[in-house]
């Protein structure tokens, strides 16, 4: 009887939030600027990911030298969140959106100077100050999305405003291939050696005015939605009882929903990102070709990744999310195993349908996570956002089995590349088990 009265009420949440509308008329235009700002955010990571080896080049310097482009971006992430979370307790939502643009406009026009002195340092710099800049908006915007509306659509709600972050992604992917590495100049690192200090430095100015394009380009749109946001009379405040720092944090560690949720975040976001950069590896490796090739399975993910999470958007007015996610978990490990035990012509889309088992779970997982907290949703929120350092530690881990080829002798019948490349795949099935078990734990969070 107890489990008739479970679904009967999962029926009934289900069927009063179908006729809820998923963003309230007088919210519309807010919701449509902060749907830019996801899509920003999506194309600065994609095409961020691509002047790690554009530096590598330009600057003449080791691979793990133009890493740190990652360590910088990922570390203003880490750094910022807590600020940004002061910032909107202290004043609100809106005040944060106008402050994470600002950082971004900054840290973008940081790049003309950096290149014109031709310094990667300053370049680090300018990385760290615009997604600083990032940080904010993502600490910001998501909860201001999920209080956008009623309660009952809020994870709906999210996940349709986070369905843009990849539209952005794919966008950041295409110009960096057509702006920024289809200007590099062809000499390697040789030929540049052989160059005189004028020849090199000649080359060195048109390649980094090509990687400035994009970023100060993008500056034009962020001022606009700044410039609105400016204007807007929108009252954002929540008007709960104001609570301290140390009462916020301690009612959120006394939360399991909400704490797992930044852990299962941090292995999600892990697995995304991990997953993404070895994708072009393991396809050369496997179907070997060169990376030119490859890059079109990558797009095929992403266009994968963005059809499914506008699927699961609109199947979310239906079922209840956490079920939904606990379903994809088990598809992301049965893909993963699949990419590393089956024949290549079988496996290699396996590895593209990772990406859609991927596509709910971020804004799923975050919207669980926060979902009835009170007054202390924006320190939350913070915490979530900290959560993507996963990505900056889960995927040098996988590389460093494909290196090792730690877990080769778990497979026979392949190259000593190939096995190292598709064993380095069972880390994604310990990320998507944690995701599986926060699912089931919290399945009965109804949207």
């Amino acid at each position: 009887m107890e489990n008739n009265a479970n679904t009967l009420s999962e029926k009934n949440v289900a069927n009063n939030s179908s006729s809820i509308p998923v963003v309230p008329a007088q919210y519309r235009i807010y919701f449509f600027l902060l749907v830019s700002c996801f899509a920003l955010w999506g194309l600065l990571n994609n095409m961020t990911d691509n002047l790690v080896p554009s530096f590598a080049k330009i600057f003449m310097i080791k691979a793990v030298d133009s890493s740190l482009v990652q360590v910088a971006f990922y570390g203003a992430y880490a750094v910022l969140a807590i600020p940004a979370a002061f910032i909107i307790k202290k004043y609100s939502y809106r005040v944060g959106v106008l402050v994470g643009l600002g950082f971004y406009m900054i840290g973008a026009f940081g790049y003309i100077p950096a290149a014109i002195l031709q310094s990667y340092n300053l370049f680090l710099v300018s990385i760290f100050i615009l997604a600083g800049g990032l940080s904010v908006l993502e600490t910001t915007c998501n909860p201001f999305v999920l209080s956008l509306g009623a309660q009952e659509t809020s994870v709906r709600r999210l996940n349709f405003a986070q369905a843009f972050n990849p539209v952005g992604s794919m966008a950041g992917l295409f110009l960096a291939k057509y702006i920024i590495l289809a200007n590099l100049n062809p000499a390697d690192l040789d030929d540049r050696l052989a160059m005189s200090p004028a020849e090199l430095s000649a080359i060195r100015d048109t390649e980094l005015f090509w990687v400035c394009v994009p970023y100060v380009g993008l500056i034009l749109i962020a001022f606009i939605i700044w410039v609105i946001f400016f204007r807007s009379k929108l009252n954002d405040k929540d008007g709960r009882v104001a609570m301290t720092v140390p009462q916020a944090f301690g009612k959120l560690l006394q939360n399991p929903r909400y704490y797992w949720g930044v852990i299962t975040q941090f292995f999600y976001v892990g697995v995304q990102i991990a997953v993404w950069t070895w994708t072009i590896k393991y396809i050369m490796a496997t179907k070997n070709i060169i990376e030119a090739d490859a890059v079109n399975y990558y797009i095929y993910a992403m266009v994968l990744f963005i059809a499914c999470r506008w699927l699961c958007t609109y199947l979310m007015k239906y079922f209840v999310p956490a079920k939904m996610m606990a379903i994809f978990a088990l598809g992301g490990i049965l893909c993963c195993l699949g990419t590393i035990y089956l024949p290549t012509s079988v496996s290699v889309y396996c590895l593209i349908a990772i990406s859609g088992c991927m596509s709910l779970m971020f804004p799923t997982i975050y919207g669980i996570a926060l979902r009835g907290l009170g007054a202390e949703v924006k320190f939350g929120a913070a915490g979530l956002i900290m959560a993507i350092l996963g990505g900056a530690i889960i995927t040098p881990i996988m590389g460093w089995l494909v290196d090792s080829s730690a877990l080769s002798f778990m497979v026979s019948g392949f190259s000593a590349a190939e096995a190292a490349i598709r064993t380095a795949f069972y880390l994604p099935v310990v990320c998507f088990a944690v995701v599986l078990g926060y699912s089931l734990a919290f399945r009965k969070t109804n949207d």
